[in-house]
């Protein structure tokens, strides 16, 4: 008889899951997830992580209880509860899907040694393959997103798999908690699990997606999906979505490449681990240590009102907007200029869709030690929410010091009549742009721009 174990990572789903779907194959599955000590105990297993967690948790329970069997979770290091359940269950095969972070590698190479056969499933939380794709040219991986996105886009990905019908399970301990209890989540978190996920997706490729190309930056509108979270948790799969997605539109096209740099991260962070936390390409900054600036920036204080919606937007729903992701870094790394990694942590501590390689390879990005080709580009905030955010409707939603303010003032309140600006509860600026700029271009030995 053969028995299985369909070990549950970043793929909590039972729609087209290559791990579960090979597991089931076998006569007895045990769909399984730990509670690894590694990951409770890590700065990256925060509230609203954690509260999400659980509702993906109980949710993928629910789907497989309607399949006849059930998800098994333990608490523990995961390859010692992997072992306990083979000794146990005469296991002989178990599945997991690939991933790139050094604790997944890690895992890894621990279930091999359990001498059981495992299958490391390549296509479960990536379109293609981390390093499936190297440049012609030579070298582990692409540096540039461009050439990357071209070859990406011939790659003929796998097909869509069904939910399993039924499963057998054995009998086992392991019951879902109800919750993880972990701190206090954002008042206006999202809700997790595929059940949500898949509702979401239906409801994002038969209307949203197809005016994404033209509305994606518009901060106010808010017209990009918001499937950040269920990719990261897996409750959706970044091929089906693909697949649903299509490319019939422009808005369609659009946010398919989106999807394509997600994989273009994950190939850069596996070929390189260590840019988790050291610079991809160092430009040999001496960042300033100012723990006040940092402060002010990080409770959305710094009298710039688009950066301060954007991290007020993130401290209420645990997510942010991209273009906002983008303004708040530049204002970090090159308006303040701190440190990236000090921001990429705070986004690490409230965003629900963190993900290591994405999060990372972004803030490197944005401060110019990644993989941008204009590594010294700054992002003005007066000029991105003029262009984003005309009339100040973002801003007045996430800041109401400013909800009543004369949309000819909301970005740049400091312009009021004296007698109205002595009556908001806003603060001055922080910090003068001309300056900033000019810091900045000092560090990086670059001509001042003023």
């Amino acid at each position: 008889m053969r028995t299985s174990i369909a070990l549950f990572t970043r793929d909590l789903r039972v729609h087209d899951n290559p791990v579960l779907h090979a597991a089931a194959a076998a006569d007895r599955c045990v769909p399984l997830f730990v509670l690894d000590d590694a990951i409770l105990s890590s700065s990256f297993f925060t509230a609203n992580r954690a509260s999400f967690l659980a509702d993906c948790l109980t949710d993928v329970d629910s789907a497989l209880r309607d399949r006849g069997g059930r998800l098994v979770v333990r608490k523990g290091k995961t390859v010692d509860e992997v072992a306990r359940i083979v000794r146990e269950h005469d296991v002989t095969e178990i599945h997991v899907a690939a991933d790139v972070s050094r604790y997944a590698r890690r895992r890894e190479e621990a279930l091999q040694a359990l001498g059981v056969d495992l299958h490391v499933h390549d296509a479960s939380i990536n379109a293609v393959p981390p390093l499936s794709l190297t440049p012609s040219g030579g070298g582990d991986h692409f540096a540039v997103f461009t050439p990357y996105f071209r070859k990406w886009e011939t790659v003929q990905r796998r097909g869509v798999l069904r939910a399993p019908a039924k499963l057998t399970v054995p009998r086992l301990g392991g019951e879902v908690p109800k919750n993880l209890r972990h701190g206090t989540p954002s008042p206006d978190l999202a809700q997790g699990g595929e059940t949500a996920g898949r509702k979401l997706m239906t409801s994002w490729v038969n209307g949203g997606v197809d005016d994404y190309a033209g509305l994606h930056d518009a901060l106010a509108d808010d017209a990009t999906s918001h499937l950040s979270p269920h990719l990261h948790f897996g409750t959706v799969s970044v091929t089906e979505l693909i697949d649903r997605t299509g490319t019939a539109s422009e808005g369609a096209r659009a946010y398919v490449r989106q999807l394509a740099w997600r994989d273009f991260h994950h190939q850069v962070l596996a070929a390189r681990p260590e840019s988790a936390t050291k610079d991809y390409r160092t430009r040999d900054d001496r960042w300033r240590r100012s723990d006040r600036d940092f402060e002010a920036w990080r409770d959305g204080r710094t009298g710039y009102p688009i950066v301060d919606a954007a991290m007020r937007q993130l401290a209420r729903e645990g997510w942010m907007h991209n273009r906002a992701r983008l303004i708040a870094a530049s204002f970090l790394c090159k308006t303040l200029y701190l440190d990236w990694r000090r921001g990429a942590q705070h986004f690490a501590d409230l965003l629900v869709d963190c993900d290591l390689a994405n999060n990372q390879m972004n803030w490197q990005w944005v401060a110019g030690t990644g993989t941008d080709t204009r590594p010294n580009r700054v992002h003005n905030p007066l000029a991105q929410a003029g262009r984003y955010d005309q009339d100040g409707a973002y801003v007045k939603r996430y800041v109401p010091e400013l909800a009543d303010v004369d949309p000819r003032y909301v970005h740049e309140p400091w312009k009021l009549p004296e007698d109205d600006r002595a009556a908001l509860d806003y603060p001055p600026p922080m910090v003068d742009l001309h300056e900033a700029a000019d810091r900045f271009a000092a560090a990086r030995g670059l001509r001042p721009r003023h």
